[in-house]
């Protein structure tokens, strides 16, 4: 018998006595290709057993992204600059407000089922929905998380995390995209991951009339983490001199500045 998203094994725990994944917050906005090479170079290293694994959370300046699956036509309008990138999928919009996870696990010491890995980042980030009393769901023929959306009509809904990854020797590279409060209006220069179905669009924490914020989001995450993917600990970062204050952003922040 086939097997299906719904029934697919859920969870992605560690080897007895492997070390904690490393947990790594960003509050500047990052360069898109600093952060893809910093994403690559740890990835590499835990591939050869010389780093541990990580999970890093970000925000990017405004910017598209286009994945091996990405067709000319379905970008509408750039606006903003165009990366691309090795993920699968098509493209995606990143920008501020927008909560970007970069999960690099080593799967040869977890399960090397790329199926099952997806579909625990989608249930990673349906608890985490759910920690603000939002329904997030998974769907059997569309990639993501997406939150019924009665109030528009019948059988409409929106996407409010995207997921795109790649995997290499085995260590996991890109992740997810989950919107808090980004502009929705950027999506339109693009069809999102190439659902162009006027009953699927796009949504975010604020477009659903809540207010959190990106810390409150980063908490959550971590929570709804640990019971999947197993422990975390706190990256050990290096030195930084850049400007991490809220109000004053660097659009091009060096990957190493976090919390």
């Amino acid at each position: 018998m086939a097997q299906t998203r719904d029934n697919l094994t859920i969870g992605l725990l560690p080897q007895r006595d492997a070390p904690p994944v490393e947990w790594q917050v960003s509050d500047a906005l990052v360069d898109y290709d600093e952060a893809l090479s910093a994403m690559t170079e740890r990835a590499a290293a835990i591939a050869r057993g010389e780093a541990p694994e990580l999970v890093w959370l970000l925000e990017h300046p405004a910017l598209y992204t286009a994945g091996t699956s990405a067709r000319p036509q379905k970008l509408i309008d750039a606006r903003f600059p165009l990366h691309t990138t090795g993920r699968g999928g098509q493209f995606t919009y990143h920008g501020p407000g927008q909560r970007v996870g970069y999960i690099m696990l080593d799967l040869k010491c977890r399960a090397p089922d790329v199926r099952r890995f997806v579909a625990t980042i989608e249930e990673w980030l349906i608890q985490t929905l759910a920690t603000f009393n939002v329904r997030g769901e998974r769907r059997e023929d569309r990639i993501g998380v997406w939150v019924p959306r009665p109030d528009k009509g019948a059988g409409f809904e929106d996407k409010i995390a995207a997921i795109g990854i790649r995997v290499r020797q085995w260590v996991t590279l890109h992740g997810f995209a989950l919107n808090i409060e980004p502009n929705l209006t950027h999506f339109a220069g693009i069809v999102p991951c190439g659902v162009s179905e006027p009953r699927y669009g796009v949504t975010s924490l604020a477009d659903l009339g809540l207010t959190v914020t990106m810390p409150e989001v980063d908490v959550a995450l971590r929570a709804a983490f640990e019971p999947l993917f197993g422990a975390s600990a706190d990256a050990q970062i290096l030195p930084s001199t850049e400007n991490n204050s809220p109000r004053r952003r660097s659009t091009k922040s060096s990957a190493l500045a976090s919390r």
